[in-house]
């Protein structure tokens, strides 16, 4: 979204986020798709640059939407990214000073390995909780 505002000017930035935000308020892929297809051509004439960003990127901002409903929601935004890189310079700043390139891997890796447990732990109990407690399943 915010590569897309940077081709209009600052007044129009509003405007353009408000009708990019529709195409993903979608419920599946082929309206999200037809969705931003539109907006494009309706912006393709005052804004051609913008147009075609939006055309050259329509399957990369909407791939998302080939994951099960559940997971869009932590799929569609960078903040679980962004909140582990943070983690990893956290630890980074812990230690200071690496005596060597295989030292920084370990640490990565040892944070990488925890964040996927505790990632695969929420994923597994979201998965039980709707497996006993789904429409039409019974917890015997």
């Amino acid at each position: 979204m915010r590569n897309a505002r940077a081709h209009v000017p600052k007044t129009q930035q509003s405007m353009v986020a408000a009708a990019l935000r529709q195409a993903f308020l979608q419920p599946d892929r082929a309206q999200a798709s037809a969705m931003l297809r539109h907006v494009a051509d309706q912006l393709r004439q005052k804004w051609p640059k913008l147009a075609a960003f939006i055309d050259d990127s329509e399957s990369d901002v909407l791939s998302y939407l080939d994951f099960p409903e559940q997971h869009r929601s932590k799929l569609h935004s960078t903040n679980p990214l962004e909140r582990l890189n943070k983690e990893v310079k956290r630890r980074a700043d812990v230690v200071g000073i690496f005596p060597n390139e295989a030292a920084i891997i370990r640490l990565i890796g040892a944070v990488l390995l925890e964040q996927n447990a505790t990632c695969g732990k929420r994923i597994c109990m979201s998965a039980a909780l709707q497996w006993n407690f789904g429409a039409g399943t019974s917890n015997k």
